[in-house]
């Protein structure tokens, strides 16, 4: 599958549609880095007038899976991948358009090496940092992936 926006777009909505209907869009790809947006709008709000934790979540894990996901088809293997942990922080309210973006194509690249060339699995944090239309970071989300290559 080529990697565009549009088809991923698509792709969110028939694989993830909890994330398509809260409003998280894939903005670019690229071999390096991953940008996901999202607007803060009624179906995604929390009590607070701001926008639901779990939502920048969503927005944050897509943008470093599925920078992710275009390295592992890069590599042409089969290789499986796994969030195996997650830590936020939550530094301003998340209201208007809020941009995600993960520039670690590179470590990504490295640890599905050296998957292949071990054949063991590999771990790697990757970190998505959310900022409002301001350039303020509003949350940061550090998510531990595991990846594995498949027999």
């Amino acid at each position: 599958m080529k990697f565009t926006p549009r088809k991923i777009n698509l792709y969110l909505l028939y694989k993830l549609p909890s994330a398509f209907i809260t409003g998280i869009r894939i903005k670019s790809i690229s071999e390096k880095s991953a940008v996901v947006k999202v607007r803060h709008k009624w179906i995604n709000q929390n009590p607070f007038k701001s926008m639901f934790w779990a939502v920048q979540g969503m927005a944050a894990e897509f943008s470093t899976g599925i920078l992710m996901v275009k390295c592992i088809n890069d590599s042409g293997k089969r290789i499986s991948m796994l969030v195996t942990n997650m830590n936020a922080t939550f530094t301003k309210k998340a209201t208007g358009k809020i941009i995600f973006e993960c520039n670690q194509g590179e470590l990504i690249q490295k640890k599905i090496q050296e998957a292949i060339e071990t054949q063991e699995g590999q771990t790697m944090i990757l970190t998505s940092e959310g900022f409002n239309e301001d350039g303020v970071s509003v949350s940061k989300f550090d998510f531990e992936w595991s990846i594995k290559v498949k027999s």
